[in-house]
């Protein structure tokens, strides 16, 4: 399958850019696909390249001594990962595994800096991009330390029912989480995810349906997740 120029379009880092740029990037790409629940980067092994998901979702994670593993970010059509020690030259600094098959675009690390001197302009892009995840890194810490599970367990549920996506951008659905899934990323035990999913259900804020949640009250949960903070 060859690279699609309008794909490279909805990919903010080459945002803005013209057909014949877009068409020199794409010299420098290369495609890559997974099965679900394949590992696609191991933390701390040498980076060698920044990945872009095509299609699917990927999602990055650490793993404790124990084996305990907190989820970092879940990165969807259009996203990128592994972009850090890509630019610092550092080693992996998550893990990152397939949730879906998925198709990847990859850029090596010595390419990426061979378009960054072709096209300087790039790098505004790539800010943008490295400081809307500090952000979400910023929210992370914030939720796990200052917000009690059943917030946290509330704030996730709102966030996967609404596509943060512009008037011109088509949603890319999200995985379906399991609840062991929701416990990695809210920090938690999967048994603690269940006694919070009962009591929003007791509170009548969702509906457990079938193993699917339905939100019955969303101002509900907007309540608790300011509550708990």
């Amino acid at each position: 399958m060859a690279v699609e120029i309008e794909l490279l379009k909805s990919i903010p880092y080459f945002s803005g850019l013209s057909p014949t740029e877009l068409e020199a990037i794409k010299q420098h790409i290369f495609e890559k696909s997974a099965d679900k629940n394949e590992l696609i980067l191991l933390e701390e092994e040498p980076a060698e390249a920044v990945y872009f998901v095509v299609s699917g979702a990927v999602k990055t994670f650490k793993t404790s001594a124990e084996g305990k593993e907190q989820i970092l970010c879940i990165i969807r059509p259009g996203e990128s990962f592994n972009d850090v020690p890509i630019f610092d030259g550092g080693p992996n600094p998550a893990s990152a595994i397939a949730m879906s098959p998925i198709t990847l675009y990859g850029i090596s690390k010595t390419d990426m800096e061979t378009i960054l001197r072709e096209r300087p302009s790039i790098a505004i892009n790539i800010i943008k991009v490295l400081a809307e995840r500090v952000r979400h890194f910023v929210s992370l810490v914030e939720d796990l330390s200052f917000r009690h599970v059943i917030g946290r367990v509330a704030k996730l549920l709102l966030e996967y029912a609404t596509d943060h996506t512009g008037p011109d951008k088509e949603a890319s659905p999200k995985p379906r989480l399991t609840q062991q899934e929701m416990a990695a990323i809210v920090g938690t035990a999967r048994e603690v995810v269940g006694r919070s999913l009962k009591a929003l259900e007791e509170e009548g804020a969702i509906k457990i349906d079938r193993h699917r949640i339905v939100i019955t009250d969303k101002k509900a949960l907007e309540e608790m997740v300011e509550a708990s903070s």
